[in-house]
């Protein structure tokens, strides 16, 4: 509910009189050198790769006693997630092969766990529990796809200097977790540093986030660990603070009249099949494959419909989208235009997979 009153507060903003105010409160530097970055630079390269921190904590965590703990285990929601991957980006880059736009191929690859838990958490008994699961589960190893390509493919001028010494930091993290030094503190102040460092590197600076994570020291028991320490100390804040910042700073979308012929372009087109109709193609076939090759098993008390259902749920892309959105355009029509086509495939993936999954009960 925070996050849609932040979207709503911010598209209300975008079409007011106030909305060259509000882009110019963004744009206010804050800091001092070596560090003095605009509002907006700050919740998009400082809060949100403590975003990705709490997301690589969550990877983590699942990947040492969870879901993705055992292949076969993880055999379906990573199979699942590869295809909703592949095939929204595939579909997009079709749409925009040798167009300007062809660089937003990494936008409809994105599922957003906040919306789409929440959606799914709403339909309450509808649901067997273990599909809950397996979302969650999906939409971890989606974030660590997205993350990956982000890493990979949307990144400035690398230098190497500032590189070499990320390299160094992180090689003192793993250190620390080898030699076993559990105080969070002793993480998280190169983790600042591992942060600075990525950030003058070329490659984005919320990719310091993830990697911090995976230096947090862990265990497979029933005592606290510092990353479930960690973990708990940071939902909180990112999600009831960072990420209707995000939303709050990054949705100010303002209405044209040829926005909705902007649906029908290339980038439009890309973006709204590759959410609303590759998610739910490419998570349901290469679920159906996975589970036709005896590699994995449907989860427990979920049918065809279920999976269906829930690769539409998969097309809500809201958060991660936008984001990958900022780092493939240079020219602010772009921007708005692919903001726009991904509030409209969100919405309409979360309003289909809602009613679709909703009416499976009763079928």
């Amino acid at each position: 509910m925070l996050l849609l009153i932040c979207v709503a507060i911010s598209l209300i903003i975008a079409n007011s009189p106030a909305k060259h105010s509000f882009v110019n409160f963004l744009q206010t530097q804050i800091g001092f050198a070596p560090i003095n970055y605009s509002i907006l630079a700050w919740i998009n390269d400082a809060l949100m790769a403590i975003f990705f921190l709490l997301v690589g904590l969550e990877i983590k965590r699942e990947l040492v006693a969870g879901e993705l703990s055992s292949i076969k285990s993880a055999a379906l929601p990573v199979i699942a997630a590869l295809g909703g991957m592949l095939v929204p980006a595939g579909i997009y880059f079709l749409i925009n092969r040798n167009q300007p736009t062809a660089a937003g191929w990494g936008i409809p690859m994105a599922t957003d766990i906040a919306f789409a838990l929440a959606i799914i958490a709403m339909l309450g008994k509808n649901v067997p529990p273990s599909l809950k699961i397996f979302l969650a589960a999906l939409a971890i190893v989606d974030d660590l796809g997205a993350i990956l390509v982000i890493a990979l493919f949307y990144t400035n001028q690398i230098h190497f200097q500032y590189l070499a010494i990320s390299a160094g930091i992180l090689l003192l993290l793993g250190l620390l977790n080898y030699f076993g030094v559990k105080r969070l503190v002793f993480y998280l102040i190169p983790g600042v540093l591992l942060w600075y460092c990525i950030h003058h590197s070329g490659i984005h600076a919320t990719i310091a986030g993830v990697l911090l994570a995976f230096t947090i020291p862990t265990n497979s028991s029933t005592k606290q660990s510092p990353l479930e320490k960690l973990e708990h100390s940071l939902t909180t804040p990112v999600n009831y603070l960072i990420m209707p910042l995000f939303a709050l700073a990054n949705t100010n979308i303002t209405f044209q009249s040829q926005m909705l012929g902007g649906l029908l372009s290339p980038l439009g087109l890309g973006i709204v099949i590759g959410l609303l109709l590759g998610k739910t193609i490419g998570v349901s076939l290469f679920s159906w494959l996975a589970v036709k090759l005896k590699w994995a098993a449907l989860p427990t008390g979920a049918g065809w419909k279920h999976i269906l259902g829930l690769g539409m749920l998969a097309g809500i892309g809201f958060t991660m989208s936008i984001f990958i959105a900022l780092l493939s355009f240079n020219q602010a029509t772009h921007v708005a235009e692919a903001k726009f086509a991904i509030l409209t495939a969100s919405v309409l993936s979360g309003v289909l997979g809602y009613v679709f999954l909703k009416g499976v009960k009763r079928s």
